[in-house]
């Protein structure tokens, strides 16, 4: 494999401290495809003191806004010529098939090509003062020093949605990615370095989130966490983040209902709820796991779920009639078994799935049968807690608010979706549904001029559009007496 596997601190590419490592599994086959340094806090505080030393000294702070931009549009070009390779690792890492891998390739180059042109867009704002001969401005300028930590269902793409920003905006960088899945991420490391990131300024420390995430998260030298993952995490980000009240940037998940009304145009509606729960396995922060079906087409809608469901090719990610790979770890495996055996014990109907496959080509994988539930309710965990698997629970509903009412009836905001012919429905439904991202006759489209980020519990802040860009900048106001005078009061 051509890749450093290696950390890379300050312009420099070094193995832990400890001299300890890491298997990197591929999860089709549970084969060894890397091995990676296991990072600690010694290593984190070193990336910590580059990125500080690079921000509080260095040059790229004041950097023009156009040659950041510039950077961060060779960096996308870069994505470009290596896409393949990149798709490549990327489904070794993951388990999802290339195809999918290489539509994450698309859409990373395009974050970053997005922040590269809004690099030099915000020149600051005149404000009208009402003192006379005064002016008054308001400017944007980096937070400083930021610690990005993302998960392990979407390596690369989370990855791009924290850095273009913060390198467009002219902070500093530590990253951390999952422990399990870094390849794509010390990859484009290599490419930001081939594009002109200076020294210190991006850094990347592999290591589990008990260690490298833990002392992002206190350090005092880190001004902001922004963090992709589970809300327990979450939290815990949170609680160790106040020792400096550093800004935070938390996306933690859904659950997210896909509301389907009896006029609703019936085959892209199916075929869209699949669409919505089981890419990735159903590992997807936004996936539209709770299918909330009126109940004069709840029978037919189900029936038509299953007979698609059944259907379902796994397999290899790099064969060309997958249509599903596996789960991303035997832990992540047992997680999922566990919510299932908990949903059967709850009332629920198991309509199809709820097993592991039986296909002798895929024991040696962390595979499991894409799931149907019926006869669900919102009191049952099946409902309310993330799965993060290929799991559909389906309700019913008769009346429009009761929709609304058990689509809001959870502790996550992060997307949902409302699927009818009737657009003056459909816009009182989205008026009243409390998430960060509704589709209309849609499901799982993102793009990185809209932004990202949910209600509730699903986190605090957005990523992606000019609200992205914004969570790496702290707001200053100057103000400038054009004709100072003494006031003679003492």
């Amino acid at each position: 494999m051509d890749l450093k596997q290696q950390q890379y601190i300050n312009g420099r590419w070094v193995d832990a401290n400890t001299g300890n490592k890491r298997d990197i599994i591929n999860p089709f086959n549970q084969e060894v495809i890397a091995t990676v340094p296991e990072g600690d806090e010694s290593d984190t505080r070193a990336a910590i003191a580059a990125a500080r030393e690079a921000f509080d000294k260095g040059e790229w702070p004041a950097t023009p806004a156009t040659e950041r931009g510039a950077i961060v549009r060779k960096i996308a070009e870069l994505i470009e010529r290596d896409k393949e390779e990149l798709a490549h690792l990327e489904s070794l890492d993951t388990g999802k098939t290339v195809e999918e891998s290489r539509g994450d390739m698309e859409d990373i180059a395009c974050v970053f090509r997005y922040f590269a042109e809004l690099a030099d867009k915000d020149g600051g704002e005149l404000i009208d003062s009402p003192i006379p001969n005064s002016i008054s401005k308001v400017v944007r300028e980096p937070v400083g020093v930021c610690g990005q930590i993302t998960p392990w269902n979407y390596p690369l793409l989370q990855a791009s949605w924290k850095l273009a920003p913060a390198l467009a905006t002219g902070n500093t960088l530590i990253m951390k990615p999952s422990e399990i899945t870094p390849l794509t991420t010390i990859k484009v490391f290599e490419l930001m370095e081939e594009a002109g990131v200076p020294a210190g300024v991006a850094n990347l420390v592999l290591g589990s989130g008990s260690t490298v995430g833990a002392e992002l998260s206190s350090n005092t030298g880190v001004d902001l966490i922004s963090f992709t993952g589970g809300i327990v995490t979450g939290k815990k980000i949170m609680q160790a983040a106040s020792v400096n009240v550093k800004k935070l940037a938390l996306e933690l998940g859904g659950k997210n209902p896909n509301i389907i009304f009896a006029d609703a145009d019936f085959e892209v509606a199916v075929d869209q709820a699949l669409n919505g729960v089981f890419f990735h396995a159903g590992q997807i922060c936004s996936a539209g796991t709770r299918v909330i079906v009126e109940e004069s087409i709840h029978d037919e809608f189900v029936n038509a779920l299953v007979e698609r469901v059944q259907k379902f090719k796994l397999g290899s990610g790099f064969d060309e009639d997958t249509q599903m790979g596996p789960l991303i770890s035997a832990e992540h495996l047992a997680k999922v078994e566990k919510y299932v055996e908990t949903g059967i014990k709850e009332g629920a109907t198991v309509a199809v799935g709820g097993s592991r496959p039986d296909d002798p080509e895929l024991q040696n994988g962390f595979f499991y049968l894409p799931t149907i539930f019926t006869n669900c309710t919102t009191d049952m965990s099946i409902v309310q807690d993330e799965a993060f698997g290929p799991i559909i629970t389906v309700e019913k509903f008769r009346t429009e608010d009761e929709a609304v009412k058990l689509a809001n009836d959870s502790i996550y905001g992060l997307a949902g979706g409302v699927w009818t012919t009737d657009i003056a429905k459909a816009e009182r439904c989205v008026a009243k549904m409390r998430m960060g991202t509704v589709w209309i006759n849609d499901f799982n489209l993102y793009f990185p001029h809209a932004p990202w980020g949910g209600f509730k519990q699903s986190g605090i802040g957005r990523e992606l559009g000019k609200l992205g860009m914004e969570e790496y900048t702290e707001t200053k106001h100057i103000f400038q007496n054009l004709k100072p005078e003494s006031i003679n009061w003492f």
